[in-house]
């Protein structure tokens, strides 16, 4: 089905038990929503929901959150979850412009930004996703020790990333720009633009940078 033409993605949104939408509502109380309080995992820009489906079955210690705020692209990932019996994830759809209305300070133990939009023009350069804007509002959320796991395809976009962490004062833990040729391929879940990327012999890009609170 092409995404222009589901009319009522809304609607099947609000009646999936997997899919949450107006995030506020939770904001003190998103632990409760699964069977039992562990660290929160929180990946923004979900796509389809491949990769949050996949993090659920090799990481059921943790409770998982997916925000896509594509409403049309949510509805793709019914039919993957029509099939899951994993219950520790959901799939939210909403904007996070503002996270300090959606999640408490300090309460998110990690952050992944899986093949964000890479924004190219310099003048857009603050709606990139690891702008140092957005970083700041990620330590707000963030626990002491948290972490940023972030990956793409685009060269430019992680020389820019790489620098932006530097100077916002995060620990690199790690930085490749080889993913699956390097040593941290191991445990990795892949999305699907991921899938296409390095298929096609594209180089994947990685870090994951910590919070020092």
């Amino acid at each position: 089905m092409r995404l222009r033409y589901v009319e009522n993605a809304h609607q099947l949104i609000e009646d999936h038990p997997r899919l949450l939408s107006k995030p506020e509502q939770y904001k003190d109380s998103w632990q409760s929503l699964f069977n039992k309080e562990q660290p929160l995992y929180v990946e923004f820009g979900a796509g389809k929901g491949s990769f949050i489906i996949n993090l659920a079955k090799q990481t059921p210690e943790a409770n998982l959150l997916a925000f896509e705020r594509n409403a049309k692209v949510v509805f793709k990932s019914i039919v993957k979850l029509e099939e899951e019996s994993h219950d520790n994830f959901f799939i939210v759809c909403a904007d996070v412009t503002n996270l300090k209305e959606i999640f408490p300070d300090h309460s998110v133990d990690r952050i992944y930004l899986n093949f964000s939009d890479p924004w190219p023009k310099d003048r857009h350069a603050k709606r990139r996703l690891t702008h140092r804007g957005f970083l700041e509002k990620y330590k707000e959320i963030l626990k002491t020790g948290g972490e940023i796991h972030f990956k793409t395809d685009n060269d430019d976009l992680f020389a820019f990333s790489v620098e932006e962490f530097k100077e916002n004062g995060w620990e690199l833990l790690v930085v490749t720009t080889d993913l699956h040729n390097s040593e941290f391929v191991v445990g990795n879940v892949m999305t699907e633009y991921e899938e296409k990327f390095s298929s096609r012999g594209k180089n994947i890009n990685k870090l994951i940078a910590r919070y020092k609170g």
